[in-house]
């Protein structure tokens, strides 16, 4: 299809002639790459980094012309130095891009308004738009992109950009098909009056809203008010009081919401209460740094949303075991609990046991109250459980022997910050059960030298061996800290967020 350039040609001659001297080519110096379906060099087209697929698309024609076909996700440097020319020349001959990324550093110049309108005329097929740091898109580039009224557009993030109120009421009102919608500092957003948001939102159909670093927090009741098919809500270090917001927009009504992240706001009982007079579906709640929940907000939680799959509590209020208890209790669904911070007892521990059945995945970190007979205890009662992370505890070597002794299904043990828990300890549970995957950061000590691991293996070789098949466990990197919700979610237990 396509003539080979020079550099390529010289070296299939080279590679034929080989062939020759070997006695294993025809001489023809043919390209044999030539023969193979153009499935199949897509194929390995989409196997390659961005680097080496850029070089590829040099070699000849037919391959630059497979990759740009294939090519479904397209980053820029979303500098002034694009011009409207240059932009409707790049995205010509990427014109299957779906996933559109626009970055650019506040201290640069970034894209301006017109550029930024053309985008949908030259990506009929876009679904999703990403800008950060193109702090000269204003309202008038967002009116003039929404106008185009992009038919497969489902989600946009915004991250420090230039656009106003005006700018996002055109875009949900033009953009009927968006369903994820992202904020992050955005400065002039937040610095308009709530009273400009007159306006209609009966055909907003989003499902995930995300808000991140903005302040003006009475800005989103009408869009919250508006969101009838909302399913996921993300609040992250956006200041105001959560509670009334919750409260307005919410108004007791039933809604379709099943899950919500709450990190670093002000948000107590109240909001709580709202969330469980109006989220029945609530399967994910995360509560990270919400200054005012106490037992009695979770306790309303437990009481109104029993289908809660996954709760995650991070030095959240003032929310202690009586509130895990109530939860434990009710929420018989429960399928991953992660508690930091919180002073877990044996008397929750042990509701937990026998009123969820289907407890899988379980993280107990910076208490003081998880100890090496609490650890027996998980040992011996938490039968289904599969994955257990323990950090900033008062656990020791024997606390570890329990568990690896006990919990039947366990495949995953991670053990942080426990400064009674030895290396010695883990490789002899290493040893014995060979299906578990076991992560430590403890300090080896100096004269635990390798001979001193080559004297316990021996050791160990006098004991009877179990079956040491292995047996294939997905990888998992526990993070038990105060960082995001939403990092929790993806990959404390190794799962992706909804």
């Amino acid at each position: 299809m396509g003539q080979a350039s020079s550099c390529w040609a010289d070296t299939a001659k080279c590679i034929n002639k080989s062939d020759d001297i070997n006695g294993n080519g025809n001489g023809n110096g043919k390209d044999l790459t030539q023969t193979l379906p153009d499935e199949c060099l897509i194929y390995v087209l989409e196997k390659l980094g961005c680097h080496d697929r850029n070089t590829c698309s040099l070699v000849c024609k037919r391959w630059r012309l497979l990759d740009s076909k294939s090519r479904h996700r397209l980053s820029l440097h979303a500098l002034s130095d694009i011009s409207a020319s240059l932009l409707q020349a790049l995205l010509s001959r990427f014109s299957s891009v779906s996933i559109l990324s626009l970055k650019c550093s506040r201290k640069h110049l970034s894209i301006d308004n017109h550029v930024l309108s053309l985008i949908p005329t030259l990506l009929p097929s876009l679904n999703k738009l990403k800008l950060r740091g193109c702090l000269d898109v204003s309202d008038d580039g967002l009116i003039a992109f929404s106008l185009h009224h992009p038919r497969f557009l489902t989600k946009l993030s915004f991250a420090s950009c230039g656009f106003g109120v005006k700018g996002l009421i055109s875009l949900l009102s033009n953009c009927h098909s968006l369903r994820d919608l992202t904020l992050k500092r955005l400065r002039k957003l937040d610095s308009h009056n709530v009273n400009t948001l007159n306006f209609n939102l009966c055909q907003i159909q989003i499902e995930r809203l995300c808000f991140k670093d903005l302040h003006n927090t009475r800005l989103f009741i009408p869009l919250l008010c508006s969101s009838k098919a909302l399913k996921t809500l993300v609040v992250c270090r956006s200041s105001g009081n959560w509670d009334t917001v919750l409260e307005t927009s919410l108004q007791g009504r039933a809604s379709s919401i099943f899950e919500i992240q709450m990190e670093n706001v002000h948000m107590g009982d109240a909001g709580l209460s709202a969330i469980s007079a109006s989220c029945p579906d609530l399967q994910l709640l995360y509560l990270n740094r919400a200054t005012d929940c106490t037992d009695s907000g979770l306790n309303a939680i437990a009481n109104s949303c029993r289908k809660l799959k996954k709760l995650h509590i991070d030095h959240a209020g003032n929310i202690g075991d009586d509130g895990v208890l109530a939860i434990a209790s009710k929420c018989c669904q429960l399928q991953e609990l992660v508690l930091m911070g919180l002073p877990v007892t044996l008397v929750s521990l042990n509701v937990l046991a026998s009123s969820c059945p289907l407890l899988e995945r379980m993280a107990l970190c910076n208490t003081e109250t998880i100890g090496d007979s609490e650890m027996a205890f998980i040992a011996s009662k938490f039968c289904a459980l599969k994955k257990l992370c323990i950090k900033t505890c008062p656990v020791s070597d024997s606390g570890i022997e329990a568990v690896g002794e006990g919990c039947p299904k366990l495949v995953k043990l991670k053990v942080k910050r426990c400064r009674g828990v030895t290396q010695k300890c883990v490789s002899r549970l290493r040893l014995h059960r060979t299906s578990l995957v076991v992560s430590v950061d403890a300090v080896w000590p100096k004269s635990f030298d390798e001979q001193g691991m080559l004297a316990m293996v021996n050791e160990t070789e006098t004991l009877p061996m179990p079956n040491t098949r292995m047996h294939r466990s997905t990888r998992t990197d526990v993070i038990c800290s105060s960082r995001s919700a939403s990092l929790l979610s993806s990959n404390l237990f190794g799962r992706r967020p909804n």
